[in-house]
């Protein structure tokens, strides 16, 4: 599913225009990013919870050359799925 389809299907979930949906949905991914940018986690019980996670600098071997890399430390967001998500995935 694509953007386009999620903002559809809301949409019609919601009864509310495309447009609205559209509106809604940027709205919540920006407050997530805000949210994970500021180092905050964001719950949304029973779906899952986003949050940011440190990942160690590292050595690393180029698959080209075979020569051993430096991979910086650096930040990356992380998704825990909830109970009510991996059910239904099941």
């Amino acid at each position: 599913m694509n953007k386009k389809e999620l903002v559809e299907s809301m949409a019609g979930a919601a009864d509310i225009s495309k447009a609205a949906a559209e509106k809604a949905l940027n709205g919540m991914l920006m407050a997530v990013t805000e949210a994970l940018a500021n180092g905050d986690k964001v719950t949304l019980v029973g779906f899952g919870t986003f949050s940011v996670a440190k990942r160690s600098a590292r050595q690393a071997k180029n698959p080209r050359t075979g020569e051993m890399i430096k991979i910086p430390a650096k930040k990356v967001a992380k998704f825990k799925p909830g109970s009510k998500l991996a059910d239904a995935v099941k």
